[in-house]
């Protein structure tokens, strides 16, 4: 006789429908192979009963009132067509949960998630990470439920990233995972974030500084020594700019004639070139526009401002500003050229000019992405009077003696 809400309801636990006691599980069957369990410990599960290639097999349809009656019925139907067209509803199911699993797998979701932001990375910093994962994180947890990963089990597969001495890399791992749990929660496929719970786990790194000349008189002096570098013209350009405009090396190397403006006194780097993935705009000083006026004669008709010894399709190496520094006696630990922009940032600010405005001007990325893009011009009126004493400033100290 077909099953009823009424009479699904009325099943007990350890007592059968005839009224008997029992201390094990036992079924009621509905038809066409559908049933109810009722275990000992209570709660009412659906089971499907079939027979495949000669073989009885079973299925769960999950836990009654969660899964109707009907609702176990349709369920039923939908398995029973795929036997009679030669499918096991058996893998099929398999494979549907493999399917799932897989979708909620820790590397699934960090590729999706890698993917997702990869129109605001740049080249370097997408493939970096992407690296990062595979090398370090998807051999061990890669294939776990991204739900299922716990905070011991990450700290142990970062423990394995500093055991072979790269502890500042562990500490990048783990962001990024952070990154991509929250993505997760966002996504409906995790309900916390573990790699939030160790902060403190791993030992702090040492915050490692671009080696840089603050000291105005020193300043001075290596002012003088570009002055005086007997490099290629090319070079020569790229390292007098380097302070006076303080972007980063990247940024320098890659300048194209068509991002700047000498009538108008301004570079505008793309966002796609800036580490931020925001447009930024660098002010020119007379200086500087002295300066490009003098080499336009020379690249001006190629793409690059600065090409390369080898080929004008391509920029000059990323390492030629550190080399002509070499040239001119300054050590690695002396100064980079990465270091001016901490040197403009260090005198700018003791000189009193607005902190905002100094941050603007070294493009140091802001938080939400969306006030940034909006916000590159920010402060520009004074970033020009900045860059001009800025320029003017560096003259003086180059005239002193």
């Amino acid at each position: 006789m077909p099953l009823s809400d009424v009479k699904i309801k009325s099943l007990k636990a350890g007592i059968k429908p005839d009224g008997t006691v029992t201390g094990k599980l036992y079924r009621v069957f509905d038809e066409k192979g559908l049933y109810i369990e009722v275990p000992p410990k209570g709660g009412k599960r659906w089971r499907f009963k079939f027979r495949f290639e000669g073989k009885e097999k079973r299925l769960s349809l999950g836990v009654y009132p969660d899964v109707t009656l009907k609702d176990a019925r349709i369920k039923r139907d939908d398995f029973r067509k795929l036997v009679a067209s030669g499918i096991d509803p058996s893998h099929t199911r398999k494979a549907e949960k493999q399917s799932n699993n897989n979708q909620s797998s820790f590397e699934f979701v960090a590729r999706e998630w890698h993917s997702k932001f990869s129109a605001n990375w740049s080249e370097s910093h997408l493939t970096r990470t992407l690296i990062r994962l595979e090398q370090n994180v998807f051999p061990w947890l890669g294939t776990n439920n991204i739900n299922d990963i716990t905070a011991p089990e990450l700290l142990t597969t970062l423990r394995r990233v500093e055991s072979r001495g790269a502890l500042e890399t562990a500490h990048r791992v783990n962001q990024i995972c952070g990154q991509v749990f929250r993505y997760a929660i966002a996504t409906g496929r995790a309900e916390r974030d573990p790699a939030s719970d160790l902060k403190g786990a791993l030992p702090p790194t040492r915050v490692k500084h671009h080696a840089s000349i603050t000291e105005p008189v020193k300043v001075g002096g290596l002012m003088r020594a570009i002055q005086d570098f007997t490099g290629t013209i090319i070079t020569a350009t790229a390292l007098k700019l380097s302070p006076l405009l303080f972007v980063r090396p990247g940024e320098l190397r890659q300048a194209e004639w068509s991002e700047i403006d000498l009538g108008n006194a301004e570079w505008r780097i793309p966002a796609e070139k800036m580490k931020m993935r925001v447009i930024h705009i660098v002010p020119l000083s007379s200086q500087a526009i002295a300066i490009l006026k003098d080499i336009q004669a020379l690249t001006g008709r190629n793409k690059y401002v600065f090409p390369s010894n080898r080929t004008i399709t391509r920029p000059m190496s990323n390492n030629t500003i550190n080399a002509a520094l070499r040239r001119l006696g300054y050590t690695n630990e002396e100064m980079t050229a990465h270091g001016f922009r901490s040197m403009a940032s260090t005198l700018l600010n003791e000189q009193g000019w607005n902190r905002d405005a100094i941050e603007r001007q070294l493009a140091h990325g802001e938080k939400d992405g969306v006030r940034a893009a909006y916000n590159y011009a920010q402060y520009l009126p004074e970033r020009v009077k900045m860059m001009q004493a800025w320029a003017d400033y560096l003259d003086g100290l180059a005239n002193s003696s």
